[in-house]
């Protein structure tokens, strides 16, 4: 695991920040993971967005992140969205300064980031894409909604065997303001903490 980003971890380990509620809401992705790991089946989390352009990227790198760093094997975290647009900027952005090396494979307007946070492991193929693309899984996983537009504009997620809501607040309200590398870091950080919560509640 590369240098900044096992420092940056340490951050992540503040479970008391996170309430009673919203662990209540962690629950259900906490027990659909550990099903999947007590009967030796393949752990697929789909994270779903309306843009797939920030909140489902975040969660789709922090919870593969979380997965490794907690020793949870075959674990394979795809994002997607309702519509296709892409990566943003700010996002890879944010990632790099807590560690991932992250470069760029294909330049388009959906621009292909290859995003590693180890030098020997697999590493994250991020781009926008709808939840239904051929890259993702079309059957078997779970589909973790990271926001609420998305949530009601998918009332079926063909394939998925579990819906779980996990909505978080857009970075994208801060976009062009002062603020803005301070909110996407805040949501980088706050989703890494969820993730890494949930992953720690896993046993072998």
């Amino acid at each position: 695991m590369y240098s900044i980003l096992k420092e940056n971890i340490t951050k992540f380990q503040n479970f008391e920040a996170i309430s009673t509620g919203r662990k209540a809401v962690l629950q259900p992705l906490v027990e659909y993971i550990q099903q999947k790991v007590d009967n030796g089946q393949t752990v697929n989390l789909n994270f779903i967005c309306t843009h797939n352009s920030r909140r489902s990227h975040f969660s789709q790198v922090w919870a593969q992140m979380a997965a490794f760093y907690h020793h949870i094997e075959n674990v394979f975290c795809y994002s997607g969205g309702t519509e296709e647009t892409a990566l943003f900027s700010k996002v890879v952005e944010t990632l790099s300064n807590q560690g991932f090396h992250i470069f760029k494979i294909a330049e388009s307007t959906n621009s292909i980031y290859v995003i590693k946070y180890d030098e020997n492991s697999l590493p994250i193929i991020g781009f926008s894409k709808k939840y239904d693309n051929s890259f993702n899984p079309i059957n078997q996983f779970g589909a973790i909604m990271t926001c609420s537009q998305a949530d009601g504009e998918c009332p079926f997620i063909v394939g998925a065997e579990k819906r779980i809501p996990l909505n978080f607040e857009d970075p994208k309200t801060s976009d062009g303001t002062p603020q803005q590398n301070l909110v996407y870091t805040q949501r980088s950080t706050e989703i890494a903490t969820e993730m890494f919560y949930v992953f720690s509640q896993i046993t072998k």
